[in-house]
Formats: structure tokens, C-alpha cells, sequence
């Protein structure tokens, strides 16, 4: 055997080690999404009152279906993932959920937010939601959406910065003129 054909054999040799870790480490980061989950959730949980928003908690619906006399929840939020919904509510089994999603508080606890409505008046149920069940229920889905908040706020930040320092030097150079 010839150099050329050792060093092909210990490549393909190391490739095959590399597949074998690479799986190895996939099953153990997957056995621990929700530890990853709670961990960026955590980390996000001081920005979520600025990238956040107020999610309706009751509110009457016109005929037209727009809302008004709305109630907010006190914290902000931001959606995680929608997922299909239970037929009913925990808090009211004669409540049939309409829409039901994952959040992230400012406070870096997830909620499962579930929405029902009786044609006059739309309200909603705020189920506190372990990292554990997000990820069952909600899948990688919840650390997707997370990321890609965060990601699409600094990206907006970027912009802002920028076009402020544009602005300065507008100003600074009228001033200058």
C-alpha cells in the first residue's frame, strides 16, 4: 500500500468517526432542546419589553369583527408558535379555543395563550408553559421564532443607528456650510 492509498484510508476512517460523533451529539442536543429553550428564553427576557407587544386578553367584537373595549395583559410578549388547538379551554371547558400560541414573557416565562370568542366577545386564557411542553407542543418551532425576533430586531436597530448617524452628519454638515 502506498502513501496515497494510506492517507485516503485514514480520511475515510476519520469520516466515519466524525458521523458517528456528529450523531452522537444530535441525540444529546435533542434530548435537550428544552434546556435550550429555557436558556434563550431567559436570555431574551430582558429585551422582550422593548421587541414585545401588549396581546389582547378580552375584548367585544363588533359585527364587522373589529375589537373594542379591549383589555391587554399587563406584560409584553412576543409569539413563539401556533399550534392547532385544543377543542376547549382548562379554565372553562364551555369555551372553545379558537386560536392557541407559545410566548415568551418579560419576565422569560412561556405562556400558551389561547384564544376563544362567542361571536360578541373575544377573550383569552394564559396557560404558564414549562420549556418541556413548548418543545413537545410547539417543537423546534419556539426557539426558530425566538431567534429570528431577536435577529429582526437588531437588524432594525442596525438600521436605526445608522440612519441617525446619517442624520448627524446632515446636520453637521449645514451646520458647517
Amino acid at each position: 500500500m502506498d502513501e496515497i492509498e494510506t492517507g485516503y484510508e485514514a480520511l475515510v476512517r476519520r469520516i466515519g468517526e466524525m458521523d458517528a460523533e456528529k450523531k452522537r451529539l444530535t441525540d444529546e442536543v435533542a434530548g435537550r432542546r428544552a434546556d435550550l429553550l429555557a436558556k434563550m428564553g431567559a436570555m431574551a427576557a430582558p429585551l422582550i419589553g422593548q421587541i414585545g407587544m401588549n396581546l389582547l386578553k378580552k375584548g367585544k367584537q363588533d359585527t364587522k369583527g373589529e375589537i373594542f373595549n379591549a383589555e391587554y395583559y399587563r406584560e409584553k410578549m412576543i409569539i413563539l408558535g401556533k399550534t392547532d388547538p385544543v377543542p376547549y379551554r382548562p379554565d372553562d371547558a364551555q369555551k372553545k379555543v379558537i386560536d392557541q400560541y407559545c410566548t415568551l414573557s418579560e419576565r422569560g416565562e412561556f405562556f400558551e395563550v389561547m384564544y376563544s370568542s362567542d361571536g360578541q366577545i373575544v377573550d383569552s386564557y394564559a396557560c404558564p408553559l414549562s420549556p418541556t411542553d413548548a418543545v413537545e407542543i410547539y417543537g423546534d418551532e419556539a426557539m426558530l421564532m425566538l431567534y429570528r425576533a431577536l435577529r429582526e430586531y437588531l437588524a432594525g436597530e442596525e438600521e436605526t443607528v445608522a440612519a441617525l448617524g446619517r442624520t448627524l452628519e446632515l446636520i453637521g454638515e449645514k451646520n458647517e456650510g
